[in-house]
């Protein structure tokens, strides 16, 4: 694709003109322009990636200034540069820059993606809901494994938020001025269970307020690979944005607090075990990433999983039930309980959903292995 250049305008003295050709004009003149940066060459690799090369006078610039003022002619604005980079979609020399304060680095190679804009308006739409409670403020359901909760670039319909517009109808007295659910929290695409959405300004504020001071209360069950060495400890690693791969979070540093508690519910020698999870904060991928971190990554993670092998397994049933156990199709987490104050009668209300049947297919499959190694001759 041809590169876009914007240009400065350059004054060029008269000595230049007494050089003897236009070769030595154009040699001094790329001299001239090497040593100012006066020219800046953007490439636009596809409609949604912008590429461009950073320069020695742009040092010590914070990076949301500089990709703003660098992109002015694009029409970006610093705070929607600032919301890009926080969401970490802007990559220096390959690694994801999350900071909108982080100095510029010279002569180096940044990518800007540009998630594509979707309809701020979704349709209703008749999907089938599992409703655990429902009134004029708020709705509670048991969300299946593959439900995506909010419409997003790839999944602009089908979502848990095309259902609620269809469900609730008229009964959505305005979030922000707009009838729409109060998406409040969420559970990723493949994680199933109890959620609550805010059908009122007022449940809506409320719930935010106690998802934002940790003071719902949120209990999950997994099928993890391995066996904790303790079992029951808590987790306490920050989690921010990965590195590399911004669809995936990581432990680090300078990452937001997130403190998981687990104990072992029950122990499946040699493939893994049924663990439960309560939390205290709410990142993105939590207890994903904090039970991969300690080395038992949950059963069916695509992103994060790290599965036993055959060769570990020291017999013959054992392998062939790891087989099936590899297979299941997504991870093996489920939203168990549900519990906070109601935003208007301020009374405690907890709800819970039992383990849908994919997992409870997945526990015989791990309860048959263990019983057929203690009872059949190998």
């Amino acid at each position: 694709m041809t590169p876009k250049i914007i240009s400065i305008p350059i004054i060029i003295d008269a000595n230049l003109m007494s050089l003897r050709d236009e070769t030595d004009i154009i040699v001094l003149l790329l001299g001239v322009i090497s040593s100012l940066s006066v020219i800046l060459f953007i490439t636009m690799s596809g409609p949604d990636c912008i590429t461009f090369i950073s320069s020695q006078n742009n040092a010590k610039w914070r990076i949301d200034k500089y990709v703003s003022d660098t992109l002015n002619e694009l029409n970006f604005s610093r705070s929607r540069i600032k919301i890009l980079i926080q969401n970490g979609n802007l990559s220096c020399n390959g690694k994801i820059v999350n900071d909108p304060s982080a100095s510029v680095k010279p002569a180096a190679t940044y990518q800007l993606t540009i998630p594509a804009v979707i309809n701020d308006i979704p349709k209703a739409e008749n999907i089938e809901l599992d409703i655990l409670y429902e009134d004029t403020d708020l709705i509670v359901i048991n969300k299946p494994a593959g439900l995506v909760v909010h419409p997003a670039p790839g999944s602009e319909n089908g979502t848990l938020v095309n259902a609620l517009l269809y469900h609730c109808g008229k009964e959505l007295s305005g979030i922000g001025g707009v009838a729409r659910p109060g998406i409040v929290h969420r559970l990723d695409k493949d994680t199933s269970g109890v959620m609550v959405a805010a059908k009122s300004q007022e449940a809506h504020l409320w719930l935010s307020n106690l998802f934002a001071t940790h003071k719902i209360n949120r209990k999950y069950e997994a099928f993890c690979w391995g066996i904790p060495s303790e079992m029951s400890a808590t987790i306490e690693a920050p989690i921010g944005r990965h590195y590399k791969d911004r669809k995936k979070q990581t432990i680090r540093e300078d990452g937001r607090l997130a403190i998981t508690h687990y104990q072992v519910a029950k122990s499946f020698p040699p493939f893994g075990c049924h663990i439960e999870c309560s939390l205290e904060t709410g990142r993105t991928h939590q207890i994903r990433v904090h039970l991969t971190s300690i080395g038992h990554s949950i059963i069916g993670d695509a992103m994060y999983g790290r599965p036993q092998r055959v060769a570990q397994m020291p017999d013959k049933i054992s392998k062939q039930a790891l087989l099936t156990i590899r297979s299941f199709s997504r991870q093996a987490l489920h939203a168990s309980e549900l519990g906070f104050i109601h935003p208007i009668s301020k009374k405690q209300i907890d709800f819970t959903a039992p383990l849908p049947k994919d997992l409870k297919d997945l526990q015989a499959v791990l309860e048959k292995a263990i019983w057929e190694r203690g009872h059949v001759k190998i």
